[in-house]
């Protein structure tokens, strides 16, 4: 399948996508994928097409049908066809398109066409562009502007950038190469840069052992807008971040890091390591698996890792992010409902969205709280002789290195075959049910030098009342709290006693509230409660760490 790419006003932000194929059936179906791999929701990607035509060899046109919402069918004999179609690309993240004046970029599984029979073909893309525009992509460049793929799978999982304003880093890790472009301001030195991005690289190859391939690019978007997002690739990724002169500062370019970090991992993890219910790729259709706190789970908790281990991190920085995550389970009831393996396989109905209240738990969060269960438990087990990278390793061995794609089962006996004897009660109670992490945690965490020990809500109002308030909206409510028989997600603070509500703190005493409960004003009295709403765990670092657990903490976090 042969693509030309090109625009004639950025402004429009329409590309003008040529495809030339030999189609070897009459009728021929073409489609576009309705998901990208990396977020695993359908997206639709045909709702920003326009125009579509085709003609043959002759230059006739041939008439061309809408099956589906993402499919076509031509009135063609066999032979070869052009379709050209415009399609609108205007959304910035690290998952979509984007044309302007100052820069092209593409993921071509938004907008390139495909046929079934194509798939495994190779691919050749040529772009239209201004003299002084560069391109970035992990696709090999073969002439001029045009990038080859070996097939459509790899085309589809290797964006590109192409402007005159591209700032290129590079950095070489164990024999492997590394090239990091960015699009706008990072205001950081290659230097800074180099440091810290080699530091991690070189580690997460020590632990995996190789890396997948020889060249590897980081295509970042530095916006001037808050922004944070990363998408995987075969051999690149995505980042969008923002806003841009924020990185200046520690916090946010901790964040820069995190994601940089977890994304990269994703090279070994999903993008070779993948579920068997994703390997081949099916873009038409959901891909369910129950593994995504693999996939995802296992990844947000080494990204971080990796950072601490590589002393990009100090120990105070990783725990504070252990304990947003560890807040953010507390803070979602959803935990008591749905498993993180079932809210995996949810992933394709509301996994990206908040959901119902207390429905279901997030995979990237719950799937990192049980990663870290299982590490701990294997290096107590084995005085960190042993951990979690054993079993990514022997995962990447016997699943990944040939693409294979491996079941739930399959890392569970990896597991098992790490830890040396059956892990059934972790996988029903911590994978496949919803039992307290507190559990596991409190005592492993005593193991490491930490301090595992429950936080009261800061404010009265979720404390004592159990209701937590957006602005002047209660946009949560406890089980069982003063709040839970009379208050309703939604209801409006209009006073509190008798006075306007402005946002002051509460005080642990009976209140009656007026609410504007969708027009209509109704009055709520409520008592506090002696039981604690919205309490949350948290670690720290022992004050007094004996010589053991201080060993253990450093072979876990200083590797």
């Amino acid at each position: 399948m042969d693509y030309h790419i090109s625009f004639q006003n950025p402004n429009t932000h329409y590309l003008m996508i040529k495809a030339t194929f030999v189609a070897k059936s009459v009728n021929q179906e073409i489609l576009l994928p309705n998901w990208r791999p990396g977020r695993y929701q359908i997206q639709n990607f045909a709702k920003r097409i326009r125009s579509i035509s085709a003609i043959d060899e002759n230059g006739d046109h041939i008439g061309i049908k809408k099956l589906t919402k993402s499919s076509w069918q031509l009135t063609n004999q066999p032979g070869s066809v052009t379709i050209t179609y415009q399609y609108y690309a205007f959304e910035m993240d690290a998952g979509n398109s984007w044309l302007d004046d100052e820069q092209l970029y593409v993921n071509f599984i938004n907008c390139c066409i495909y046929t079934k029979e194509s798939l495994n073909e190779h691919c050749l893309v040529n772009f239209d562009l201004p003299e002084h525009y560069e391109i970035a992509s992990g696709l090999k460049r073969v002439e001029g502007n045009k990038l080859f793929a070996e097939d459509y799978y790899r085309l589809v999982d290797s964006p590109m950038f192409a402007s005159a304003c591209l700032r290129k880093i590079s950095y070489s890790v164990k024999g492997y190469s590394f090239v990091i472009w960015i699009k706008g301001d990072l205001p950081k030195t290659d230097e800074e840069v180099i440091k810290d991005f080699s530091r991690f690289t070189a580690l997460q190859i020590d632990v995996m052992g190789e890396f997948p391939c020889p060249e590897y690019h980081f295509l970042i978007q530095c916006l001037p807008y808050k922004h944070y997002h990363g998408v995987e690739h075969w051999n690149s990724t995505v980042i969008t971040i923002g806003p841009s002169q924020a990185l200046a500062d520690r916090d946010r370019y901790k964040d820069f890091l995190g994601v940089s970090s977890h994304e990269l991992f994703h090279t070994w993890n999903v993008i070779r390591l993948r579920p068997k219910e994703m390997t081949p790729y099916d873009f038409q259709s959901e891909n369910y698996h129950q593994t995504g706190f693999v996939t995802e789970g296992v990844t947000t908790y080494y990204g971080d890792l990796f950072l601490v281990r590589s002393d990009v991190f100090s120990l105070d920085e990783y725990l504070q992010e252990l304990n947003k995550l560890l807040k953010r389970h507390y803070e979602n009831e959803g935990r008591t409902n749905l498993s993180v393996a079932k809210s995996s396989f949810d992933l394709w109905l509301d996994g990206y969205e908040r959901g119902i209240p207390g429905r279901k738990v997030s995979i990237y969060n719950e799937g990192a709280l049980a990663a870290l269960i299982l590490d701990l438990m294997i290096r107590a087990k084995f005085n960190n002789d042993k951990s979690l990278d054993d079993v990514m390793r022997l995962m990447w061995l016997k699943h990944g290195k040939d693409q294979s794609g491996y079941t739930f089962l399959d890392y569970q006996s990896a597991a098992e075959s790490v830890y040396e004897e059956s892990l059934d009660e972790y996988f029903k109670k911590i994978i496949s049910g919803s039992e307290p992490l507190e559990d596991y945690l409190s005592g492993l965490m005593s193991k490491f030098g930490l301090n595992f020990s429950l936080s009261a809500s800061e404010r009265v109002e979720e404390r004592v009342f159990g209701f937590r308030l957006s602005e002047d909206t209660i946009s949560d409510i406890a089980s069982r709290s003063p709040a839970y028989e009379k208050l309703s997600i939604g209801d409006k603070l209009v006073t509190i006693n008798g006075t306007s509500f402005k946002k002051e703190p509460f005080d642990p005493k009976p209140i009656k509230l007026e609410i504007d409960r969708y027009g209509r004003s109704l009055e709520v009295d409520l008592v506090p409660s002696k039981i604690n709403y919205f309490s949350i765990y948290q670690v720290s670092k022992e004050n007094n760490t004996n010589g053991k657990s201080l060993e253990m903490l450093h072979g876990w976090l200083q590797n």
